[in-house]
Order: C-alpha cells, then sequence, then structure tokens
C-alpha cells in the first residue's frame, strides 16, 4: 500500500487489516506515540475542513508526527504553478501529503508527480478515510461487521461511492436508496458490483424506501451540494420521503442511525434521531482520528 487514493485499491485483507489496526490503537494509544517520530507531514485543503483537518492534525501529533496545513482554498492550485511542480517540491521535505481537493484529478497528480505517500482527504469522487471510520464504527457494533446490513438513504455522492466499495469489498450488504436522477455513477456502480461479486458482497440500488426494511444501520448525508444553486424548497420537495426520523428507523428495524456531517437538523435528519440512543455520529467522527491513524502507520511501516 503506497498510497490511499480510494477504497477500490484495496484488497479484503488490506481493507481488514486496517479497520483491526484501527481498534488496536485506539485501544493502546501509547504504543503509537513514537510510530510517526521524525515525520512530517503537509496537509492540502482546497475545501473548508472541521472533521478532517483536526482528526488529521491531532492524530499524527499523537503517533509523533509534525504536521503543516497548506490552505488552498483561494483556488490557486494548479494555478501559480503545476500540481506536478507542486507534488514534486512538496516531496522534497514532507514524508506524507494529505490532500482534500475539489477533483479527484488533482489526487491522482499529486500521487503521480510527488514521490511521497498521498491520503485522500475527500475529493469529488471520494471520501475513503470517512468509510473507513464508519466501518470501524460499524466493527464495534457487529463481531462481524460484514454481517451488518447498512442502509444509505440521500443523495448519491462521495461518500456513499467509499461506502459501497467498502462494503461491497468486505463482503457486506448494503441498499442505497437515492432519489431518481440521484443515484452514484454509473460507472462506479459496475465496479462496486464487480467486487461484491469477487468478495461475496450484496450491493442494491433502489428508489423505493420501503425497501429499507431489515436493516441494522441507516446512513445519510447532506442533501445540500456546496455550490448546488437549486433552491432549498425544491430539494426539500424532492427528498421529503427520504428524511431519516423515528418512523423510517422504525420502518427499517435499525438500531443505529449515521451521518458523516456535518449534519442539516430537520432537513435529512431530525433531531429526534440525531440525539438518539442508536446514533452513532461522535463515535463515527472520533473514529476518524483512529482509521487515518492506521493508515498512517500502516503507510510509513
Amino acid at each position: 500500500m503506497k498510497h490511499l487514493l480510494s477504497i477500490k485499491d484495496l484488497t479484503q485483507k488490506q481493507l481488514q487489516d486496517l479497520i483491526a489496526l484501527a481498534k488496536t490503537i485506539k485501544a493502546n494509544p501509547a504504543e503509537y506515540r513514537h510510530a510517526l517520530d521524525g515525520k512530517s507531514v503537509v496537509m492540502l485543503f482546497e475545501k473548508p475542513s472541521l472533521r478532517t483537518r483536526v482528526s488529521f492534525d491531532i492524530g499524527i501529533n499523537k503517533l509523533g508526527g509534525h504536521c503543516l496545513y497548506l490552505d488552498q482554498q483561494n483556488g490557486e492550485l494548479g494555478k501559480r504553478e503545476s500540481v506536478a511542480d507542486f507534488a514534486s517540491n512538496l516531496s522534497c521535505w514532507a514524508d506524507a501529503i494529505v490532500a482534500r481537493t475539489y477533483s479527484h484529478t488533482t489526487i491522482e497528480q499529486l500521487a503521480e508527480f510527488g514521490s511521497v505517500p498521498v491520503i485522500n482527504a475527500l475529493s469529488d469522487l471520494y471520501h475513503p478515510c470517512q468509510a473507513l471510520a464508519d466501518f470501524l464504527t460499524l466493527a464495534e457494533q457487529f463481531e462481524d461487521v460484514s454481517k451488518a446490513k447498512l442502509a444509505y438513504v440521500g443523495d448519491g455522492n462521495n461518500v456513499t461511492n467509499s461506502l459501497m466499495y467498502c462494503a461491497a469489498i468486505l463482503g457486506a450488504t448494503m441498499i442505497v436508496i437515492c432519489p431518481a436522477g440521484h443515484f452514484p455513477d454509473g460507472y462506479v456502480v459496475a465496479e462496486v458490483q464487480e467486487l461484491a461479486k469477487r468478495y461475496g458482497g450484496k450491493i442494491v440500488l433502489t428508489s423505493d424506501i420501503d425497501a429499507i426494511e431489515g436493516h441494522d444501520a441507516i446512513y445519510t448525508d447532506t442533501w445540500i451540494s456546496m455550490g448546488d444553486p437549486t433552491p432549498l424548497s425544491d430539494i426539500k420537495a424532492k427528498f421529503a420521503p427520504y428524511q431519516v426520523n423515528k418512523a423510517l428507523m422504525a420502518k427499517a428495524g435499525a438500531n443505529f442511525f449515521m451521518h458523516c456531517l456535518p449534519a442539516h437538523r430537520g432537513v435529512e435528519v431530525t433531531d429526534e434521531v440525531m440525539d438518539g440512543a442508536g446514533s452513532l455520529i461522535l463515535q463515527q467522527a472520533e473514529n476518524r482520528m483512529h482509521a487515518q491513524n492506521a493508515v498512517l502507520v500502516t503507510l510509513f511501516s
């Protein structure tokens, strides 16, 4: 494993090993406090962040490493100088690059032209660190995470893509329920189905909200994509049947609720569910750090 650009690049064993290592680091942090001694990691962000930035920064420090944040939210990445030159120069000083970018192509270029490990901290296509944290969270609830039945409800996006890859590779069951026109990209679905076939997973896509019955956890994300000009009233009207509320949790028979955050309370999910006994949102947030630390330790080992 040289980089973490997408979950789809991992084998089942690599994915299982990352989750197992994250559990170990979480349980025994003192044993890993020197894992990144002498290592410097550059965080390169084109987009705003709370959980990703803080969890990486603190996680790297807990592992004994040094973190440098480069704010690229002014849109200058690739304009003042090429991404290739940017990557090759950073590689002269840094031991790894953590990048949060608008375009996944930028992530790929950083990996191609740099000489150090690159971690995708979110792109338009994938959010692998989030999916790792989410399946770590599920693995803490289920002795065999492949037996967990996950339902994703709402807008098919980068998080959905990474969750599907995870479920398929781990041999788990996942249903993706979206309004028409809001499904994940077709080529992603095709890749996911091939992986599910190989590893014994089951991935179903539908617009039928009634198909949610019989799932252990419901996962949703914001309906409002950054920069989307669609009026909120139109979005609410289209997605209203897909709101996660007490009735939908009961319909599914789900004990757990998941959300990658930030959430629009009262829109894609009600306060009652967000703050309910089965909500795993803070566990997911905490596990971002542990999952990412497992990636860092693996890349440097």
